[in-house]
């Protein structure tokens, strides 16, 4: 693939599709914004491997979905794969609309073989990169795409206007059918097999075998500024990204700005994006693009490292590109520290709403555990748990249930704070590690426009992990983190209240605690749960009830007609 096509590779991929009609954009001006999304099966190969995948529009990554803010956007999915499918739009509010926000039995019934579902969404208040992935099974695995949300008409960037933009897609391949390998970890109660390598774009470079063509390359021009916009779609890690000889300065954390701090790597967990300027004023040459997981706990990971390859215009291919030096993949300091960098914007443009005044206070522990499992290898399958409680998922739409008033489908008694306080992060807890899984779900009723201050507690159930917890339906605050246990009467007098980092997803640091602040104003049911896959999939979930407002323009929408059934 010669420099030239790289460099342009996000803009012709784009007009391609829309010269085939896989997009249908009216004009720039315009306010509706429709696509239409294929799910089609396609052999792909990767490391000298190849493999039937489930796409979109048979591309890997999907379609790039682009709108401006204010934006109405219509995407209409109809599923020609053996899987049922849904799809979630990662960090868009989806204000009384649930209906649109995608997770299976949480939001919607999946979108059956041959059938198909039109997401009808408004883009309200939110600008930057966000992104969309399949919210069922471990589809997302290859099924996801990035969002660029452009400012409205005349609303310049609060940074310096970037010369030309890339997406960044960070990623995981396996070689074999990753449904399978799930199936074979769920019956031997044990973790599936970690991934086989990581991607950027769907490509993991020349460090891996059969790649020379698998790899990812853009071309800058001396001098100019570039904003890269990064999403980590890995299922299951943590990944640090540098660019060799560069520094990036950070303006936009999950689709909100940020101030501006210099940076020579970042951290981003699955879910979360980030935006990057990098200035082209280095010598003229080939610089690798790199990402690789970070762990700070005695976990096996998959440790390779994707690359991709930032070429100066005019430099031959045959240059050696050099690597950057990223932090180790146990470096605990620099994760800490980077993250303590993060700050909103706060400008009177874009200011940083946190509730001073808190009306509810939730605390919730993260662990793993075990259940009795009689079929399993060891006698026991482990699980995952909030409040020591396993979400089970049920068989309609939880929305439905509650917009419809049906009975017997969730309860709403999920705890506040877990039943049985202990010292979380002591030493490793190895005995009665059973969880409780009820009938039901068990969900939270929160008020509308109530405030809410959740905190994120690590636990040394089997082992302290760091958990990347995502809410839907809203952005949070991020106000406090800390190591160890956290102690409501010191910490909170440390809470950051006047610009901490806005966000919707959170990494729990390893051994540790976060608390965040919002307000409960988009009334509906509302996921939350850790993006590592592998948790979600143990039941390391939950779901909010937030009630309809007094007023007509508080209230949940009336479901579409084409809502899929189960």
């Amino acid at each position: 693939m010669g420099r030239r096509h790289c460099s342009f590779y996000l803009n012709c991929a784009f007009l391609f599709m829309c010269s085939i009609g896989w997009i249908s954009l009216p004009p720039v001006n315009a306010a509706l914004k429709q696509y239409q999304f294929d799910i089609q099966v396609k052999n792909v190969s990767r490391l000298c491997h190849a493999k039937p995948i489930v796409t979109v529009n048979g591309m890997f990554p999907g379609p790039t979905i682009y709108a401006r803010e204010g934006d109405r956007v219509q995407i209409n999915v109809t599923n020609y794969a053996q899987y049922n499918m849904s799809i979630h739009w990662h960090g868009l509010k989806q204000y009384r609309n649930g209906w649109a926000d995608g997770p299976a039995y949480v939001t919607q019934c999946p979108i059956q073989t041959g059938q198909s579902y039109t997401y009808d969404f408004n883009v309200t208040g939110q600008r930057g990169t966000l992104w969309w992935h399949a919210h069922i099974f471990w589809l997302r695995a290859t099924v996801y795409g990035a969002i660029v949300i452009m400012p409205k008409q005349g609303m310049a960037y609060p940074f310096p206007q970037p010369d030309f933009e890339f997406n960044l897609v960070l990623g995981e391949w396996w070689n074999d059918d990753v449904e399978e390998v799930v199936k074979q970890g769920n019956k031997l109660g044990l973790p599936p097999r970690m991934s086989d390598a990581h991607t950027i774009n769907g490509k993991p470079g020349p460090l891996f075998p059969c790649s020379e063509k698998h790899t990812y390359a853009v071309e800058v021009e001396q001098g100019k500024k570039y904003l890269f916009r990064i999403i980590n779609a890995a299922l299951n890690d943590e990944l640090f990204f540098a660019i060799a000889g560069h520094n990036m300065t950070v303006v936009e954390v999950d689709a909100v700005y940020t101030k501006p701090f210099s940076t020579d790597a970042i951290l981003i967990a699955p879910g979360q994006t980030t935006n990057v300027l990098v200035h082209a004023n280095k010598i003229s040459s080939r610089y690798f693009m790199a990402a690789r997981p970070f762990m700070d706990a005695p976990l096996p990971i998959d440790n390779k490292t994707a690359t991709a390859i930032l070429q100066y215009k005019g430099v031959p291919n045959n240059v050696l590109p050099s690597l950057p030096n990223l932090p180790a993949p146990n470096d605990t300091s620099f994760a800490l520290s980077y993250s303590a960098k993060l700050r909103s914007l706060n400008s009177p443009q874009f200011p940083a709403n946190v509730p001073l005044k808190v009306d509810r206070h939730l605390f919730y522990t993260i662990g793993l555990g075990m259940n009795p499992c009689p079929t399993c290898q060891n006698g026991t399958r482990l699980t995952a748990s909030l409040n020591n409680i396993t979400f089970i998922m049920p068989q309609i739409g939880l929305l439905q249930a509650h917009y419809f008033n049906l009975t017997g489908v969730f309860t709403t008694d999920f705890p506040d704070r877990p039943p049985t306080p202990f010292n979380y992060t002591g030493a490793p807890l190895t005995a009665n590690l059973r969880t409780v899984r009820s009938t039901r779900p068990r969900l939270s009723r929160i008020a509308f426009n109530s405030t809410v201050e959740l905190v994120l507690q690590d636990t040394n159930l089997l082992r302290v992990e760091s958990h990347p917890i995502h809410l839907h339906g809203y952005n949070f605050f991020v106000v406090g983190t800390g190591i160890g246990n956290f102690d409501p009467k010191k910490d909170p007098a440390k809470y950051n209240l006047v610009d901490p980092p806005e966000r919707n997803t959170i990494g729990v640091p390893t051994g540790g605690w976060t608390a965040i602040r919002f307000r409960a104003d988009n009334p509906g049911v509302w996921f939350m749960h850790c993006h590592l896959e592998l948790h979600t999939s143990w039941g390391l979930k939950t779901a909010f009830v937030v009630e309809n407002g007094p007023g007509p323009d508080q209230t949940i929408l009336p479901p579409p007609k084409d809502l899929p059934s189960c």
